[in-house]
């Protein structure tokens, strides 16, 4: 337990590392947030916060756990993870902390006063959307680390890790103090919390450069694997990606592997992915890679800019339901196989069998005659991004699987109805002009379809039937008149199998749009 004097030290010494360092809006008389970050006793799988906190006309404050990661649509309880809270005033007096509910903090007399609130933080689980800690790293989830104060979320924030020269780096997206070792700041509590940190010996692959602007690759346990041929890689699939925008809206862009495991969150200017380069020896595994990567890389347009209205601002005390994960995440499936094959990473016969495999889930899974696609989307806070996996699975479907379908149809339709002059890139750049960049917002459901419809130049609704209703897809209708045809067969293990398929003998617009689609001069 720290002594008044200690306290007293870490107040004064915060009051003036926040003086040097914090953005000028600050001191508007807007109340201040700095935090500082320790880890103490790494083998404890313990961290410890301290939150410096003045500028407060109340004299009682409501501080706030965030219930779940945006990216991760889950309640992921990170208040239980809360331990040993305390706080004291700028005399070093204690003072009162009452825990009012699961995830809420109750701090007395804040009126006029400098405050040093410090808690634990007690991890677990190795899971890209949880924080942990031991000996040789400390990944650090901001949503299961820092309070927050309702209706201050727009003001900024700075924080501090001492790493008490245990560790040598630091990889995250928040802006670097300069001159500061370990110092960052946010603009808001958004921002912060779309930034994980990365902590320990890290590896710093070789960076890229597009358009002047520096993509990085940092990682904890990177493994043995050909590193510049997986950078050259990565550096093909971003200019694919960025290509089908055309902006890249971001300073400085960093993938943080967090080492080996499952899962990725995507962010605004950095993605922390599970990263393990010892399985990248044969070609399916970096090409599954690849896959991982172009899918996380490309939501900083689809969800992190273009974006549904429910998803920003966030709500981090509730769930933020929305009907659009899957244009959010489905299409983000979708282009993840066109952004590989356009870099020229895979060929043909593998973009058709990436999205063979969607079609074969979706037609051997019987929930698809009980859930649509936006019940899935608005559903998964209980049933998981892939479904109820319990006694209910043939009640549930995954917009991981069927999104990626649907995509496929409202690109060839939209290709079709405009003899190849459009497709689904103009309508992911239609969404991104009008509504991030110029309106600065998300979009409706009912705005998602007008922006397909606009670009095809025409009505898509017996398409989007397969989008709020479980018809059965009639494949061929749309597939066909870009090239293909999908064929079933019987098999064994799942009762049928469906193959996509080249069209004999193409005419002109079949072979037109087929051509372009791949990308094959």
């Amino acid at each position: 337990m720290e002594t008044k004097e200690l306290i007293l030290t870490r107040i004064a010494l915060t009051t003036m590392l926040l003086a040097a360092g914090q953005p000028a809006d600050a001191q508007s008389g807007n109340p201040v947030f700095q935090y500082t970050l320790t880890v103490p006793e790494p083998s404890s799988h313990f961290y410890h916060v301290e939150l410096y906190t003045s500028g407060w006309e109340r004299d009682t404050i409501e501080l706030k756990m965030p219930q779940w990661m945006p990216g991760y649509y889950q309640i992921m309880d990170y208040a239980s993870s809360v331990e040993n809270m305390s706080a004291s005033d700028e005399k070093g007096d204690g003072i009162s902390v009452e825990r009012l509910d699961e995830n809420t903090w109750s701090i007395e007399g804040t009126r006029n006063k400098s405050i040093l609130i410090g808690y634990d933080i007690h991890t677990e689980r190795k899971f890209v959307a949880n924080s942990y800690v031991d000996e040789s790293h400390a990944y650090i989830v901001p949503e299961n680390s820092f309070l927050y104060a309702d209706g201050f979320l727009q003001l900024p924030v700075m924080v501090r890790v001492e790493t008490e020269g245990r560790w040598n780096n630091i990889a995250t997206g928040l802006e670097r103090v300069a001159g500061a070792q370990g110092e960052f700041r946010a603009a808001d509590f958004d921002i912060l919390y779309d930034c994980p940190l990365l902590i320990g010996d890290l590896e710093e692959l070789p960076p890229f450069t597009i358009n002047g602007i520096e993509h990085r690759f940092t990682g904890y346990e990177m493994g043995d694997f050909d590193k510049v041929l997986f950078m050259d890689n990565l550096k093909k699939v971003v200019e694919a990606a960025i290509h089908i925008i055309g902006d890249i809206p971001y300073d400085q862009y960093t993938f943080i592997g967090t080492g080996p495991g499952r899962g990725g969150i995507e962010h605004l200017n950095n993605t922390t992915v599970s990263f393990d380069g010892n399985r990248l020896t044969k070609p399916r595994a970096m090409n599954s890679m690849m896959n991982f990567l172009a899918h996380e890389y490309f939501h900083n347009y689809n969800v992190k800019r273009i974006r549904p209205c429910e998803l920003g601002p966030f709500d981090y005390d509730a769930q933020n339901r929305t009907n659009l994960l899957w244009v959010s995440e489905g299409l983000s499936v979708y282009y993840e196989y066109l952004i590989v094959k356009r870099a020229g990473l895979t060929d043909t016969e593998t973009l058709l069998s990436d999205l063979e495999g969607n079609i074969n889930t979706v037609e051997n899974n019987p929930a698809r005659f009980y859930q649509s696609l936006v019940q899935a989307s608005y559903s998964t806070w209980e049933e998981g991004p892939f479904g109820t996996q319990g006694e209910d699975k043939n009640r549930s479907i995954s917009y991981y699987q069927k999104g990626p379908v649907v995509g496929l149809l409202l690109d060839f339709a939209i290709r079709n109805a405009t003899q190849n002059r459009k497709s689904l890139d103009d309508v992911m750049q239609l969404l991104y002009w009008k509504y991030y960049k110029n309106e600065h917002r998300g979009f409706t459901d009912a705005e998602f379809q007008q922006a397909c419809e606009t670009v095809a130049g025409k009505s898509l609704t017996p398409l989007f039937e397969y989008v709020y209703t479980t018809k059965e897809v009639d494949y061929n209708s749309y597939l066909n008149p870009g090239g293909l045809n999908l064929v079933q067969e019987p098999d064994r293990q799942q009762g049928k199998k469906y193959h996509l398929i080249l069209v004999d003998e193409p005419d002109s617009l079949q072979s037109v749009i087929l051509k372009s689609w791949v990308q094959q001069p």
